[in-house]
């Protein structure tokens, strides 16, 4: 149900030739090194900010910023993570909110788009918390047909655990999937699929929407 392995490659080298051709707007530039990472590129800089705040706040100052990229490995300048921060600092604070930053980040999807990625979240949400877990997985992914389950190498939580895996950061899966999260990874999606027709029918297929 996540995106294809050809569609991921796709995006990644859309965003990688887009770099090379060269970017004028900081923010685009950041996207596009985000999305060469594939789907969950975006997602993944999230939780490193996350990392940094240690208050719970979802706040980060200029310096916890431009350390939360570096340590991501997405390489800028100072002027233009300056640049970056005064953008999503509209009210000149000192701090941005992290989870408006990443909004700015995502890939703009249309209100169809969107409105399909949300149907989808809240088929798999059962318990309407806004976290997607193996509880909310159950009676909703049916795993008897999986090749892993039928062979016995994998149990049915195995199974469930490898699904969210899909759309969690690599090496750094909690075992559940924000509404946040769903959105980033099909914003990651959504870019490298063209055609709003094709997009619709392969959410529909996915999910039985």
């Amino acid at each position: 149900m996540a995106s294809t392995e050809r569609q991921e490659r796709e995006m990644c080298q859309k965003a990688k030739q887009a770099l090379r051709q060269g970017v004028k707007d900081p923010i685009e530039a950041l996207r596009l090194q985000c999305l060469s990472r594939g789907a969950s590129g975006i997602k993944g800089l999230g939780r490193t900010f996350r990392i940094f705040d240690d208050d719970g706040n979802k706040k980060l100052d200029r310096g916890e910023f431009s350390k939360g990229l570096s340590d991501y490995g997405l390489v800028m300048d100072d002027e233009d993570v300056a640049g970056i921060f005064s953008t999503i600092d509209a009210d000149g604070s000192g701090f941005i909110d992290f989870d408006e930053f990443l909004k700015h980040l995502r890939p703009p999807m249309n209100k169809n788009r969107r409105s399909l990625v949300l149907k989808a979240f809240n088929k798999l949400d059962k318990t309407g918390d806004g976290v997607v877990t193996i509880e909310d997985l159950k009676g909703v992914y049916n795993v008897k047909k999986h090749p892993k389950y039928i062979s016995g190498e994998w149990t049915e939580e195995q199974i469930f655990l490898k699904f969210l895996e899909s759309y969690d950061t690599p090496n750094e899966a909690d075992g559940q999937v924000t509404k946040a999260e769903f959105v980033n990874y099909y914003s990651g999606v959504s870019a490298s699929i063209d055609n709003d027709a094709y997009f619709d029918l392969m959410m529909r297929n996915s999910w039985k929407l």
